[in-house]
């Protein structure tokens, strides 16, 4: 038994734990439990019900707004666990902060995760606040709408049905996204030669539309992964990259992307493989695994995904990254997907069966449906350690293996 994202272990009853609890109520479920060390031995509470009355008594008074919890004593142990629940009134503050979970640790929020605590306490995303610029002009808007959807009348109240303009009339930020001029970052697009230091092109789209943005995206990947192929009567197009994926890999960069953040939604083309960037980790309350595994469709930026799907941008909702693995479903190599607290990176590799020697494979081969830890795979393998480990990355580079969960809980598997 082990700290978690959503466990903590106290010995004893401090001040300190009510920073967690402002953690768990901000951002996540979570349980405290105190008479437990760090390592995970129990010790007990003396007079566990005298300690939980002063427990509810520091939450109380410490902890604003409400927080929904409960407790509960192991009359075996005499450890008491406190589950805190994710509350809505957001931000929950300990002394005037609010706190989040690192990891197995507790730290404060800086200003801006402050600031969306508080638009989610209003039950407000960022796209939904009133625009700082209010003279814009939709043209590119305009033309996409009347080509995709038929609409020749345009105005006001057209753009009050695509959620575009609030109730008081104002445009918001997602209005200003889609404007033919904005003050937003965006896309940077670098082609790269044999290496990072050859660079052949770079095209940066930033303070432009995200819907012309998208499309500079599409053209630059059809100039270099897309050609014509002869095959006997019929000329066919082939894709060294599955379209379809790179096109879901980038329409999910624009609308699951943080748009408070000033920083570009990177992508870097190399020889091999096409490398995605978005500034922003996962929504709350998505799993790496359930993301990976696609069909989530929680959006942070709803208004932009709606236009999008209106104008055939996007197939449907919440289901990109599963289009994105079944495009490659009939390759050995996968797409890779790197998730951190502030940016999620898909790789896409070249389209087609990757070529590996004699040890890879074995590897490779014996974790097709399976999924096993390091050690395991030494035992049934007999390579040693250190050789396991480097093929293991290996694999994982290239996209043919992936891990899932950390330290002596890592367990390996193909990916499928």
């Amino acid at each position: 038994m082990r700290e978690t994202r959503n466990r903590e272990f106290k010995e004893k009853v401090s001040n300190s734990f009510l920073k967690t609890v402002s953690a768990f109520a901000n951002y996540c479920d979570g349980v405290i439990q105190f008479g437990i060390k760090d390592d995970g031995e129990q010790l007990g509470i003396n007079n566990p019900k005298q300690v939980c009355l002063n427990i509810e008594n520091k939450i109380n008074d410490s902890i604003k707004p409400s927080v929904d919890y409960t407790l509960n004593i192991d009359q075996k142990t005499n450890v008491i666990s406190l589950s805190v629940k994710e509350g809505i009134h957001k931000p929950y503050l300990y002394n005037g902060k609010a706190y989040k979970r690192n990891d197995s640790s507790t730290i404060e929020v800086d200003h801006l995760e402050l600031t969306r605590l508080i638009l989610e306490g209003k039950n407000l995303t960022f796209e939904e606040i009133k625009a700082k610029n209010q003279d814009l002009e939709f043209h590119f808007l305009n033309k996409k709408l009347k080509e995709h959807i038929g609409l020749d009348n345009i105005n006001t109240d057209t753009y009050k049905t695509l959620g575009l303009v609030d109730k008081n009339g104002c445009f918001n930020n997602a209005a200003e996204l889609i404007a033919d001029k904005n003050g937003f970052s965006g896309i940077e697009i670098v082609r790269f030669g044999n290496n990072i230091n050859t660079i052949q092109e770079r095209l940066n789209c930033s303070n432009e539309s995200i819907i012309l943005q998208y499309e500079k995206a599409i053209e630059i990947f059809e100039r270099y992964y897309e050609f014509e192929q002869i095959k006997g009567s019929k000329r066919e197009t082939v894709y060294l990259i599955p379209k379809e994926a790179y096109r879901e890999a980038i329409a999910n960069a624009l609308v699951h992307r943080t748009w408070d953040v000033n920083g570009n939604i990177t992508v870097f083309m190399f020889e091999d493989r096409i490398e995605l960037t978005s500034p922003g980790g996962l929504i709350s309350g998505i799993e790496i695994a359930d993301y990976i595994k696609g069909g989530i469709s929680i959006l942070r930026n709803p208004i932009i995904g709606n236009l999008f799907l209106r104008l055939d941008m996007m197939e449907r909702l919440g289901t990109g990254i599963r289009r994105i693995n079944e495009e490659y479903k009939q390759s050995d190599k996968k797409p890779i997907y790197d998730v951190s607290e502030n940016t999620i990176r898909i790789t896409l590799p070249v389209f087609g069966i990757g070529e590996l020697n004699n040890d890879e494979n074995i590897i490779y081969q014996l974790l097709k449906n399976r999924s096993l830890s390091s050690s395991s795979i030494v035992e049934e393998t007999g390579f040693g350690k250190t050789k396991t480990v480097a093929i293991l990355n290996k694999l994982i580079n290239e996209g043919y293996v992936m891990a899932v969960g950390n330290g002596r809980g890592k367990k390996y598997s193909a990916q499928i």
